[in-house]
């Protein structure tokens, strides 16, 4: 591991966590590993209690500090990254739009005549950052610098619109009482930001008291993690002194990286396979997420493309449409935030919610063939 860059090691240690996730739940160790994460875990002084299984620990709390860190990446990049401009936001915007709404559609239409099934649209519309560039960055090394540009650009969007579709779509009924603290909360954490107030502990306690609002106030708590972290006040890159955003970015990334993405993958990429077919495997949630995947979102993607292009006057210098098709490829490459949307949509346990991981499994893992080979065959083209 020390040999790769970042970028790889991460993408290798998701896919052994949803290695070791199918594995357990596909051996004589699925109901005591079921059981262990059904058991109730409290914290509280008092009477003051929160009680919650295992699995909603790890998918509300230190899921919010995998958000907080994407807050604190998509501020990076929008201020002083590779979505900085007005004109470098232009193709990722266009692509990430794009990205979004033709798996949603294609899910859709696969699932037209199951509205039981139509909360899983968002499924197929993420894609994971870390697994993307990781995976890409091993099979298909000679991709050029640019294109990677292009689809962390792309990732980091597709992922902040997640966030908004969670916000919108994914809530439950709400407390008036606890979405005031929250609101409260934010109001504080933004005045402090706007005066620069660089100090860490106001920020730190602020954002544990909106994660306890959000959470009982019926909106994602993980949505705290991301604003705490667009929130967090960041140095300019002439400014010397202490860095809020990027101190808490430096202390939990191998936190999240080693820990809480690979738990989070061994808990929710587990299926069970017992008795698969392929009247399984084309079921509508897990056709219409698989296909979402590995056909919508690089269409979606490079039509987005095409249509931004057009309104800015063409593509930049030296690129040619079809460069970009290999890196669309690999945005179908969902895993965690698939993954983790899927949790919202289907209550865990159900037929739907086994569907969804495992279209979500099959989408990811055809995205990475697919792209190996777009990316393969496009490097032969050029040499010829």
């Amino acid at each position: 591991l020390h040999a790769m860059n970042t970028a790889q090691r991460d993408g290798l240690l998701l896919a052994a966590s949803a290695a070791i996730g199918l594995a357990v739940m596909n051996s004589p160790l699925e109901q005591s590993f079921t059981r262990a994460l059904e058991t109730p875990l409290q914290l509280g002084i008092g009477q003051a209690i929160l009680s919650k299984p295992l699995e909603l620990w790890i998918n509300d709390f230190l899921m919010a500090i995998f958000f907080l860190l994407v807050g604190i990446e998509i501020k990076q990049e929008w201020t002083q990254g590779a979505l900085a401009s007005r004109e470098a936001r232009v193709l990722p915007l266009g692509a990430a739009l794009g990205g979004m709404l033709l798996p949603a559609l294609i899910y859709l239409s696969v699932n037209h005549a199951y509205p039981a099934h139509w909360a899983g649209w968002a499924i197929p519309s993420a894609t994971d950052i870390a697994f993307a560039l990781g995976l890409m960055s091993l099979v298909a090394p000679r991709t050029r610098p640019a294109m990677l540009v292009f689809l962390t650009a792309v990732a980091v969007l597709d992922d902040l619109g997640a966030i908004v579709v969670i916000a919108l779509f994914y809530t439950a009924a709400l407390n008036q009482v606890m979405l005031a603290l929250a609101a409260l909360c934010l109001a504080l954490m933004w005045g402090l930001s706007s005066l620069r107030v660089m100090r860490l502990w106001p920020y730190i306690m602020l954002a544990l008291i909106l994660w306890l609002a959000v959470l009982k106030s019926g909106v994602h708590a993980t949505l705290a993690g991301v604003v705490t972290g667009l929130l967090l006040p960041r140095l300019n890159p002439a400014e010397k002194g202490f860095d809020p955003g990027h101190t808490v970015a430096h202390a939990i990334k191998p936190w999240v990286s080693w820990m809480i993405l690979p738990l989070f993958g061994i808990v929710n990429a587990g299926v069970s396979l017992s008795g698969l077919s392929w009247q399984t495997v084309i079921e509508p949630v897990t056709l219409g997420i698989a296909l979402g995947l590995v056909l919508g979102k690089p269409l979606g993607i490079m039509l987005g493309t095409w249509a931004a292009s057009k309104m800015v006057g063409g593509l930049p210098a030296g690129h040619r449409l079809i460069d970009y098709l290999p890196a669309a490829c690999f945005c179908g490459i969902g895993f965690t935030m698939a993954l983790f949307i899927g949790t919202l949509a289907f209550e865990v346990g159900t037929p739907a919610a086994t569907g969804a991981k495992l279209g979500v499994l099959l989408g990811t893992f055809a995205a990475l063939i697919v792209g190996a080979v777009m990316s393969r065959w496009l490097d032969a083209r050029s040499t010829t």
